[in-house]
C-alpha cells in the first residue's frame, strides 16, 4: 500500500509550485493578483489555491510582526536537556513548551540537547523568570543553556521551492 501523504509532497505541479512560492512572499495576494502573475484567470488561481489548502499543503496564514515594535526586545534559543526520558516527561514538557506564549517554537534534536526552544520575551529580565520559574523547576530538566541572539542576519525565509 502506497503512502497517500508522500504523494501529496511530490506531486505538486510547478503552476502549484509557483503559486506557493508567491503566497508565502505575500499571503494577502488575491485571487486576482495569483492569476495575473500565474497567467491563469482569477477564478484557477482561487481552486488552485483551494486545492492546496485542502490538501494541507498550505496549512495557515500569519501577519508577520516586528518583535521590537510589539515590545519583546530579547529573543533567545534555549538549549534544554533532560535527566530522565519517559513518554510521560516528554509529553509534561512538550505540554508546558505549548503553555507559554514566550516559547515560539520547540524542537526535539539529537546530540547532547534534548530540546531547542525558540523564545521572545520583554527583557532580560523575563527571560530570567522564564528559565528559573518555569523550565528548570520541570522535574525531569537536567540542564538549560540559553543562547541570547545579537542580531539576526537572514529573517526566516521561505521554504525552497
Amino acid at each position: 500500500m502506497q503512502d497517500t501523504n508522500l504523494d501529496q509532497t511530490t506531486q505538486i505541479e510547478e503552476t502549484d509550485r509557483r503559486l506557493l512560492a508567491l503566497i508565502q512572499q505575500d499571503a494577502t495576494l488575491t485571487a486576482q493578483a495569483l492569476g495575473e502573475r500565474l497567467n491563469l484567470s482569477a477564478s484557477q488561481a482561487a481552486r488552485r489555491r483551494q486545492r492546496l489548502e485542502a490538501r494541507g499543503i498550505v496549512r495557515a496564514t500569519r501577519a508577520v510582526l516586528d518583535p521590537q515594535r510589539v515590545g519583546l526586545g530579547v529573543q533567545a534559543f534555549i538549549q534544554v536537556v533532560m535527566a530522565t526520558h519517559t513518554e510521560a516527561n516528554a509529553r509534561d514538557f512538550a505540554a508546558l513548551t505549548r503553555a507559554q506564549p514566550e516559547i515560539v517554537g520547540a524542537w526535539t534534536l539529537t546530540g547532547e540537547a534534548d530540546y531547542l526552544l525558540r523564545v521572545y520575551c520583554t527583557d532580560l529580565d523575563a527571560l530570567n523568570r522564564l528559565v528559573q520559574n518555569v523550565l528548570l523547576p520541570h522535574p525531569a530538566v537536567s540542564r538549560v543553556q540559553s543562547r541570547i541572539v545579537m542580531d539576526r542576519i537572514k529573517p526566516d525565509a521561505p521554504l525552497p521551492l
